[in-house]
C-alpha cells in the first residue's frame, strides 16, 4: 500500500476502456489518463507509459522547489537587461525589497493575494510598488521560460496597487519668468546645460553624454547617441530617443561660445567635460543637481529637479500652440501611441518652428535682467 502511494499505480477503467495512473500528492489523490486500450493494448504498454510519466512528475517536483533567491541568481546570469540604468534599478528592488521578503520562498509562493497583501502596507509610492510588481512579473515569466513552473497566466497580472493612477507629487514646470531668474544664477557650463535641456527637452543623462562630434554645425542639428548614468556610458533610454534634433541659430551660437571657452573642444571630447576628471568624463549628475539647487535658491523659485526642464519644455511646446504630433516627435517619446495614431508624423519644418518658439522663450532678455 505504501509503495503504491509513493510510486503510484496503473489501473484499467473498464467502463471507458482507458488506462489511468493514480498517485497521492500532498495527501490528495490524483489521476491521469495514460491512453486508451487501442493505444495501449497490454498492461506492459501502460506500465511503460506510466514510467515515462513518473519521470516527468519527479522533474516537476524538483523544479517546484526552486527558491526565489535561486531564480534571481539565474535571472541575473541569463536575462538581466544589459542597459546599466535599467539593471541598476532592478537591483535596487531586488536587494531592498524582493529578496529580503521572498528570497527563501519557493517560486510558487509568489501568488497574487500574498504579494498584494505584502505590497499594500509598504511605505512606498504607488509607482515604486508598481516597479516591484513589474520585477516580480518578469521573474515569473523567466521561471515559466526555464520550465521551473508550468506555462500559465502570470499571477502578478492580478495584483492591484492602490493609487497607482494618482501622482503623489506633481511634475514641476517653470514659467518663462522663473526660468530667466534661474539661468541668471548659473555659471558655465551649467547655464548651457540648462538651456539645452530646456530648449531641446533633453534628459540630463543625454545632455551630459553629448560630444562635440554630435553637433552638425552646418545643418544646425545635434544627434542624441548615448546616455550616461552614474558616470557609466550607456545606450539611450529608447530607440525613439536616438535622433537628430534641429537647433535654433541663436542656441547654436550659445553652444559655439561655450566650445570656444572650454579647454576640451576636440570632436571626440565630451561637450561638458569635467576638469576634475581631466576631460575623461563629463560633469556628474550630482554636480549638476547641486548647481541647480543653488541657482534655484538664489532665484527664490523653490526646489527643482533636473527633469523639471524636460517638463518645462513640454509645457512650453503646448503654450506656443504646437500640434500634439509634433510634440511627440520633439519629446522623442516611444510610447505615445494615441498621439501618433491621431495626429500622425510630424514634418521637419513644423518641428523647427516649434523649437524656435521655445528658444525665444528661454533666451529672451528682460530689461531688468540686462540692467543688472
Amino acid at each position: 500500500m505504501r509503495a503504491r502511494k509513493k510510486n503510484g499505480s496503473v489501473v484499467f477503467n473498464k467502463a471507458r476502456s482507458t488506462w489511468n495512473f493514480l498517485w497521492v500528492e500532498n495527501g490528495t489523490r490524483r489521476s491521469r489518463r495514460l491512453g486508451t486500450l487501442t493505444e495501449l493494448p497490454t498492461r506492459a504498454d501502460a506500465l511503460q507509459r506510466a514510467d515515462s510519466f513518473r519521470r516527468e512528475l519527479r522533474l516537476q517536483q524538483q523544479r517546484s522547489i526552486v527558491t526565489v533567491k535561486q531564480l534571481v541568481e539565474q535571472y541575473r546570469a541569463e536575462k538581466m537587461p544589459k542597459r546599466s540604468d535599467t539593471r541598476r534599478a532592478y537591483e535596487v528592488w531586488l536587494r531592498n525589497h524582493i529578496l529580503p521578503r521572498w528570497g527563501d520562498s519557493v517560486v510558487t509562493d509568489l501568488q497574487a493575494r500574498p504579494v498584494e497583501l505584502w505590497l499594500d502596507p509598504l511605505s512606498l509610492a504607488p509607482k515604486s510598488k508598481a516597479h516591484i510588481r513589474g520585477v516580480l512579473s518578469i521573474l515569473w515569466d523567466f521561471a515559466m521560460w526555464r520550465g521551473d513552473v508550468p506555462t500559465q497566466r502570470n499571477p502578478m497580472e492580478l495584483v492591484s496597487i492602490k493609487g497607482l493612477t494618482k501622482r503623489t507629487r506633481q511634475p514641476r514646470s517653470l514659467t518663462v519668468e522663473e526660468f530667466q531668474k534661474f539661468i541668471r544664477h548659473l555659471d558655465e557650463p551649467f547655464r548651457t546645460i540648462a538651456l539645452l535641456c530646456c530648449c531641446l527637452g533633453l534628459r540630463i543623462s543625454e545632455c551630459l553624454a553629448l560630444k562635440w562630434a554630435d553637433v552638425d554645425w552646418f545643418n544646425a542639428k545635434v544627434r542624441v547617441e548615448r546616455g550616461i548614468v552614474c558616470q557609466q556610458v550607456d545606450d539611450v533610454k529608447t530607440t525613439e530617443s536616438r535622433r537628430s534634433m534641429v537647433m535654433d541659430r541663436e542656441l547654436l551660437e550659445t553652444l559655439k561660445r561655450w566650445k570656444q571657452a572650454t579647454q576640451f573642444s576636440k570632436p571626440e571630447e565630451w561637450m561638458f567635460a569635467s576638469p576634475a576628471q581631466f576631460g575623461k568624463l563629463p560633469w556628474s549628475y550630482d554636480q549638476v543637481w547641486r548647481m541647480y539647487q543653488k541657482a534655484a535658491g538664489k532665484a527664490a523659485i523653490g526646489r527643482i529637479g533636473t527633469h523639471s526642464l524636460r517638463h518645462t519644455y513640454r509645457s512650453w511646446l503646448d503654450s506656443v500652440g504646437t500640434p500634439v504630433g509634433v510634440q511627440q516627435r520633439l519629446m522623442r517619446h516611444a510610447d505615445i501611441r494615441t498621439t501618433m495614431n491621431i495626429y500622425g508624423d510630424a514634418v521637419t519644418e513644423d518641428m523647427r518652428s516649434a523649437h524656435e518658439k521655445v528658444v525665444r522663450l528661454a533666451m529672451q532678455k528682460k530689461p531688468e535682467l540686462i540692467s543688472a
